[in-house]
């Protein structure tokens, strides 16, 4: 690479904190903290306890885990509606594999041997599905919407044959107790450590590295992307690959939980990464966004179920309530942008 193309990728002259929370991440944090709040006062006994602080973070990491690699989709100005299908796809691979190794009821009982060969075939076949997006987006320039929803389709099918439409629920004891229910560090439970240990790999990657850097540069503009030497195609493969291999690790995580390979739920999670996404303040037109905002934004819609649920707010008023916020990120977004132009 160049030095006038490092030039041209220079960061402005902030801080990397100043970068990872700007106005639109502190904007949100507020938000969730008057939710966090709001209910805590609601429900003094209930809603602000260790209990209901641990169930909120597990129910919300196989979703943080899809919503990073989401981040690096988004901020590249695309858009991944495959993430929930191919979690589906990945869990069942990982679910047959551990089977196929230890067939009838031994399967249950199965060794570390066979439970690491079976999340390697989770990771492959997520993998395989983000270079099957990433291809058919950035080399055969097939908008990743329509890439995306054919890729959707595709993986649910797969996932159905494979399984004949059955879930499969032989999953290893020492999986479930270990990463499904596991707990480590006083506590804290082992799904959320690796969720976290995914986030934090993530925030290293898109907000000091040259990857990073080159992700932003191609939302911002493809076009000046490309003329200052980056190669766009090659990146936006490997952004599509990256969150496919997150949806891969999420469908073993979602098989560890669960004990079973849940094809007929997800059906949302698409939807609920990217809300989460653009509510934490990365930008559907690309080049803006951060790890952290994703986070604060994934949280925001599990604080509003898990609190209107405590609160006996009928479960009716919980999508409505999560499309106004998304709505009102969008809006947000929308301003922003247009004071930027005006400078």
């Amino acid at each position: 690479m160049s030095a006038e193309t490092d030039t041209v990728l220079e960061l402005p002259p902030h801080t990397w904190w100043q970068r990872l929370a700007g106005v639109s991440t502190l904007w949100i944090g507020i938000v969730l903290v008057v939710l966090y709040a709001s209910f805590s006062i609601a429900r003094p006994d209930a809603f602000p306890t260790r209990f209901t602080l641990q169930t909120l973070l597990i129910e919300t990491s196989v979703l943080l885990v899809l919503s990073i690699g989401m981040t690096f989709v988004i901020v590249t100005a695309g858009i991944d509606l495959s993430v929930g299908m191919v979690l589906i796809f990945s869990g069942v691979l990982a679910s047959k594999t551990m089977e196929w190794l230890s067939p009838g009821e031994d399967a249950t009982h199965a060794g570390w041997g066979i439970i690491l060969l079976g999340l390697a075939m989770s990771i492959a076949g997520g993998a395989l599905w983000g270079l099957i997006n990433g291809f058919l987006v950035a080399k055969a320039k097939i908008p990743p919407l329509i890439v995306t929803l054919g890729s959707f389709g595709a993986a649910l099918g797969a996932a159905q044959l494979i399984t004949g439409g059955v879930d499969t629920r032989t999953v290893p004891e020492k999986l479930r107790n270990s990463l499904g229910f596991g707990t480590m560090l006083g506590g804290i439970p082992n799904l959320v450590l690796v969720a976290a240990a995914v986030t934090l790999f993530g925030a290293w990657l898109l907000h000091t590295t040259r990857f990073g850097r080159y992700a932003y540069a191609i939302g911002s503009s493809a076009e000046a992307a490309r003329r200052s030497g980056i190669g766009v195609t090659r990146h936006l493969i490997l952004v599509y690959l990256m969150a496919g291999l997150c949806s891969g690790l999420a469908g073993f995580m979602n098989l560890a939980y669960f004990g079973t390979t849940t094809i007929g739920g997800h059906s949302t999670d698409n939807l609920d990464a990217i809300a989460g996404v653009v509510i934490g303040g990365t930008s559907l037109f690309g080049g803006v966004g951060s790890v952290l905002g994703t986070v604060i934004g994934v949280f925001i819609p599990s604080v509003l179920r898990k609190g209107f649920v405590i609160a006996g707010v009928p479960v009716f008023w919980q999508p409505i309530a999560v499309s106004v916020v998304l709505v009102a990120a969008v809006w947000f977004d929308q301003i922003r942008r247009r004071s930027r132009e005006r400078k």
